[in-house]
């Protein structure tokens, strides 16, 4: 059985799924186009700031990129749930 997508809604900028940071750079996570991560070509969609970029773009980055550089510094997945008896409650 396939796995669901938590993170599969698009979040606004002020509101991401994680944050990640590495030397001035930060990828604040909108979106995850699948569950697995650990996927070779998985994506997420990203609002990213960096020293040339100060004011950020969006676009879709390898999830590989992310991880193997920089470190998680914030994550909202605590409340996220595939049981829907614990969402309607």
């Amino acid at each position: 059985m396939a796995t669901k997508n938590l993170c599969g809604k698009t979040r606004p900028v002020t509101n991401p799924y994680e944050t990640w940071q590495a030397g001035g750079w930060t990828w604040k996570v909108l979106k995850k186009w699948q569950a697995d991560d650990n996927k070779p070509y998985a994506r997420w969609f990203c609002s990213v700031t960096s020293p040339m970029c100060p004011h950020g773009e969006m676009g879709d980055v390898y999830v590989a990129e992310i991880k193997g550089n920089a470190h998680k510094v914030v994550s909202d997945l605590a409340g996220l749930t595939t049981d829907r008896s614990a969402r309607l409650s």
